[in-house]
């Protein structure tokens, strides 16, 4: 939910292991990155110390912040219904709710948004339309909220990762456009984010997402994989897994094995939704902060089948004076959901 127009939004990314802040600023109806911060969360840490330092450090100028959840009480359904307007959607989706939830309706907050894509498969032709439903436990938005209100914040809209990093997407590609051959907007790919302790999943077809989904693997998961196999402490591993030094090839090999079971629930994904839609993905695009370790992308890229590459959520846009410029390099490809949520600046 929005409740105001706004000229800059902080994108506020709450994540197990780091607090990301992004903020984005309207200026003559250009997004520009005006300041942004990152904050690591210490093991048994208080992440609300961590929400204090990263508005301290990032010295932003709003105080208006979109944040998003996920994890097993989020639910996000891509189903079909009969062909109706926008408020008589919105009227009935609660009553159809019912048919795709494990939540009561009154337990949960509902949102719903209709797609272009016709549905695969409908029996009802013409008469169906596709619509994703996207529902959360009403205690988790309201502790969400509360965490962000007790830091002196203003909430304007709760989003969920999944989405927001398909805005990322979006924003990133909109100054680009002339780099896109003629039809490519037409095209399927995969946007995979992994983070610390889950990955993201959103395929985006002609524009818009056909499929979502989060897997409770990530970049810890590698961590403690990289401890146990060189013999190290947890901080020390995440040190030497960013920065190898020499390394790489005892990382790539302790890292394996999360690898595997990670890409295989990927590579799943990308089969399903190729199936149920009829389409094929052609690209898979990476973020987060898991996909910097060493021999993450290739293995990605073979075990797929489909052309893997990092892409960077930055590329479009300008940055204000008052960017580090090579510290937010640095960060980029763990961004991705934080800017994702800064970029409802332009609708709020």
């Amino acid at each position: 939910m929005v409740f105001r127009r706004n000229s800059s939004v902080v994108g506020l990314d709450l994540g197990s292991h780091v607090v990301k802040a992004v903020e984005i600023t309207l200026e003559g109806g250009e997004p520009v990155l005006s300041s942004f911060a990152r904050v690591e969360v210490p093991p048994g840490g208080d992440r609300s110390a961590a929400i204090t330092e990263v508005f301290q450090k990032g010295n932003f100028k709003s105080r208006n912040v979109v944040t998003s959840v996920s994890g097993q009480s989020v639910v996000v359904r891509y189903i079909s219904m009969v062909k109706m307007s926008d408020s008589e959607l919105r009227q009935a989706i609660r009553f159809e709710s019912d048919k795709y939830l494990p939540f009561d309706a009154d337990e949960v907050a509902i949102d719903c948004q209709r797609l272009n894509r016709p549905p695969q498969g409908s029996e009802g032709g013409d008469e169906q339309m596709s619509v994703v439903l996207a529902a959360c436990r009403n205690s988790v938005v309201e502790e969400r909220v509360e965490e962000v209100v007790s830091q002196g914040l203003t909430p304007i809209a709760v989003d969920v990762d999944v989405f927001a990093l398909a805005n990322a997407w979006e924003l990133c590609t909109a100054a680009l456009q002339d780099e896109f051959a003629e039809g490519q907007d037409e095209r399927t790919f995969a946007l995979v984010d992994i983070g610390a302790s889950r990955t993201s999943i959103n395929v985006v077809c002609g524009g818009e997402t056909c499929f979502s989904r989060e897997i409770g693997i990530g970049g810890a998961d590698m961590t403690q994989a990289t401890a146990r196999r060189l013999g190290l402490e947890v901080l020390e591993a995440e040190t030497i897994k960013r920065s190898p030094d020499g390394r790489e090839a005892e990382i790539s090999r302790a890292i394996g094995p999360v690898l595997e079971d990670l890409v295989s629930e990927v590579a799943l994904s990308l089969d399903f939704v190729e199936n149920r839609e009829g389409l094929t993905v052609e690209e898979v695009l990476l973020s987060g902060g898991g996909v910097l370790a060493p021999g993450v992308v290739p293995f990605i890229e073979q075990a797929t089948g489909r052309p893997s590459r990092l892409w960077n959520p930055i590329q479009s846009l300008r940055t204000g004076q008052r960017v580090d410029l090579e510290e937010l390099e640095g960060a980029a490809p763990s961004l991705a959901v934080a800017i994702g949520l800064a970029s409802r600046v332009i609708a709020a």
